[in-house]
C-alpha cells in the first residue's frame, strides 16, 4: 500500500514551525493521523514504525512511504499512551521489530512485549518475548542489547536466545520542593519521593552503551539522565553522563562523536506534555558545553543519524524532521 503524495504535504494551520540551529536547514513532513516512533535506515530507505496503525514504512528516496509487512498489535496502553512497534532495524536478511506491551483492553497476543523477526516474505518469528516493554535496541554481531522500560533495565539477548539483565537501575531520588509545585498538599515538607528511572533510548559506543533515563511521573523539569554502562555488564552502577534534562528518549552520536540528546518535553499536570517543549540537545563530552540543534518539538520519539549531513528526527504527532546541514559547515 502507498500513501498519496497529496497526504504528505505539509498540514496548513499547524504548529509553528519548530526552530533549528544555523549550521542546519529544516524540511518537515506531516502525516495527518500518524504516530511515528522508531527511526533507523534500510540502504537508501528510512524505515519507520507507526503505532496508530501498528505498521512499518519505507520513506524511499523519492520520498515516497510505503506500508509493508503484517500489521501489529497497536492501541493505547494504560497510561493514554500509543503502544506498537516502537522500533525496527535492518539485521542481515530480516527486520528486527520491538514491539510494546499489550495494548489496554486488549488479551495479550503472541507479538506483545516481543522481539520480533520478519522475513523477507514478510514472515513474522518471534525471536523472544520475554520482556514488559522493550522500548528501544541496539545490535552487535552477536547479541541483542534492550532497553525495558517497564522493567527499568537494559537486558542483553545473546544468539543463543539466553537474556542477560546487565543493569537493574533503581529508582530516582526527587525532593519534595521540587515536587511541590506540582501538588502543594500532596508533595511538602522535606521529604524526598523516588521515581522510577523509566529508560527508553539506547546507543552504543567504545564497549559502552549509553542509556536515556527519562524519568517517572510527574517528569519534573531537569529530572531525567543520560548514563553509560559496559556493554559487558562490568559496571556495578551506571555512571552519569549529562544530568539536567527534561525527559530524554532518544540518544544518538553525530559524525564527530558528539552526543545528540532527544528531549520529549516539559510536563504539566493539565495538559500532559506541553506542546513545542521537546528538544534535540547536542552535547560536547569533551567541553561539557550544551547546544540546542532542534527546539519548539511536540512528543518527539527517535533521532537518526542518516550521515555525515543529516539527522532525521520522528514526532508522535506523524511528524518528519529532516535536518540537513549546510555545505562548508
Amino acid at each position: 500500500m502507498m500513501i498519496a503524495t497529496a497526504f504528505l504535504l505539509l498540514a496548513v494551520g499547524a504548529a509553528a514551525e519548530p526552530l533549528v540551529a544555523p549550521d542546519y536547514r529544516l524540511e518537515t513532513v506531516r502525516v495527518p493521523g500518524a504516530a511515528f516512533a522508531g527511526l533507523s535506515r534500510d540502504g537508501d530507505a528510512l524505515l519507520v514504525t507507526d503505532l496508530v496503525n501498528g505498521r512499518l514504512y519505507r520513506r524511499m528516496p523519492s520520498g515516497e512511504l510505503v506500508a509493508f509487512g503484517p500489521t501489529f498489535p497497536h492501541g493505547l496502553d494504560v497510561t493514554g499512551d500509543p503502544t506498537g512497534p516502537y522500533r525496527v532495524l535492518r539485521a542481515g536478511d530480516d527486520l528486527i521489530v520491538a514491539q510494546g506491551w499489550t495494548p489496554a483492553n486488549f488479551d495479550e497476543g503472541p507479538y506483545d512485549h516481543a522481539l520480533v523477526a520478519i522475513n523477507g516474505a514478510g514472515e513474522r518469528r518471534v525471536i523472544s518475548a520475554d520482556f514488559w516493554n522493550p522500548f528501544d535496541l541496539v545490535m552487535t554481531d552477536d547479541a541483542y542489547y534492550v532497553v525495558d522500560s517497564a522493567r527499568n533495565s537494559v537486558e542483553r539477548l545473546g544468539a543463543d536466545g539466553r537474556k542477560q539483565t546487565l543493569m537493574s537501575f533503581r529508582r530516582m531520588r526527587q525532593q519534595a520542593t521540587a515536587m511541590e509545585t506540582l501538588s502543594p498538599t500532596e508533595f511538602k515538607g522535606e521529604d524526598s519521593y523516588e521515581v522510577d528511572a523509566v529508560p527508553t533510548g539506547i546507543a552504543l559506543r567504545d564497549g559502552r552503551l549509553v542509556v536515556t533515563l527519562f524519568g517517572g511521573f510527574p517528569f519534573l523539569a531537569g529530572a531525567g539522565k543520560v548514563v553509560s554502562i559496559s556493554e559487558k555488564g562490568e559496571d556495578a552502577a551506571p555512571r552519569p553522563d549529562v544530568e539536567g534534562l527534561n525527559a530524554p528518549v532518544a540518544v544518538a552520536f553525530d559524525p564527530e562523536g558528539r552526543l545528540l540528546i532527544l528531549e520529549h518535553g516539559l510536563y504539566d499536570q493539565q495538559q500532559g506534555f506541553r506542546p513545542e517543549s521537546g528538544r534535540l540537545l547536542r552535547f560536547d563530552e569533551a567541553t561539557g558545553r550544551r547546544e540546542i540543534v532542534l527546539d519548539g518539538l511536540t512528543r518527539p520519539v527517535s533521532v537518526l543519524v542518516w550521515d555525515r549531513r543529516q539527522i532525521v528526527v520522528s514526532e508522535l504527532g506523524g511528524t518528519l524532521l529532516f535536518l540537513s546541514r549546510d555545505e562548508g559547515r
